[in-house]
């Protein structure tokens, strides 16, 4: 008998799942953003949700931030970043800064020639009677970016392009708790200029990586001062 119960026991812990060992890193414990972001963060160029790796650290630290404490708002995002601590969201700000994915091949410009020199100039030149600068002023002249702060235009699928744009114009990205460079310029737009560019930005090829420094007029610094501020980053 005493034969009999051992072997059965032993088909009973045979027939049992084994858990595997899921190693505790920072790679397992943001698999959460990657539901939406994308595997390898390559969602599909229609998607609405945006590239994250290799954006600057400081920019996604601060928007980490902003989604945690309620000053820019989407709710699974403050979900998942409720209550953690900066610490722990500059952590994860450099983890996803420091990934290099291939980036999808650029959209087709469907932009009249017109309409394609109207953005180009809004792009290089801006439009100094209406108080709008140049956007490479800001995002770099290869617009991918500048460390630690300002983002890549480029990447980007069209309907997150077009959502920021209509965020920013109608004051629904920040909540309008705090001012916001973007917000101010977009609203300076037309609607015709802002369409052009969410068709023009997904259709240029990527051509550089975000740049380590590039010096902003002292004008640009102080209208965007709460985009290139993040107390208690560290590089």
């Amino acid at each position: 008998m005493f034969i009999l119960l051992a072997m059965g026991s032993g088909l009973i812990n045979a027939q049992e799942p084994v858990s595997p060992l899921v190693p505790d890193t920072l790679e397992q414990r943001v698999k959460p953003c990657t539901i939406c972001h994308g595997d390898e963060d390559r969602a599909g160029r229609d998607a609405y949700y945006p590239r994250i790796a290799g954006k600057p650290a400081g920019y996604l630290f601060n928007q980490l931030r902003n989604f945690r404490d309620g000053r820019r708002y989407y709710q699974a995002m403050a979900i998942l970043l409720e209550n953690l601590s900066d610490e722990y969201l500059l952590e994860i700000a450099h983890y996803f800064s420091s990934l290099k994915y291939p980036y999808p091949e650029a959209a087709a410009n469907t932009l009249s020639p017109e309409e394609t020199q109207t953005v180009e100039t809004l792009i290089h030149s801006g439009d100094p009677e209406r108080d709008i600068p140049a956007c490479s002023a800001c995002h770099g002249k290869a617009l991918m970016g500048v460390k630690p702060f300002i983002p890549s235009l480029l990447g980007l699928p069209h309907a997150y392009v077009a959502a920021q744009f209509g965020g920013w114009r109608n004051g629904g990205s920040m909540r309008g708790q705090i001012p916001d460079c973007m917000s101010e310029i977009a609203r300076k737009l037309s609607q015709e200029e802002v369409n052009a560019l969410t068709v023009w930005l997904p259709a240029q090829p990527i051509t550089a990586e975000p740049a380590e420094t590039e010096i902003l007029t002292t004008e640009l610094t102080q209208r965007c001062q709460t985009t290139l501020s993040g107390e208690g980053f560290t590089r």
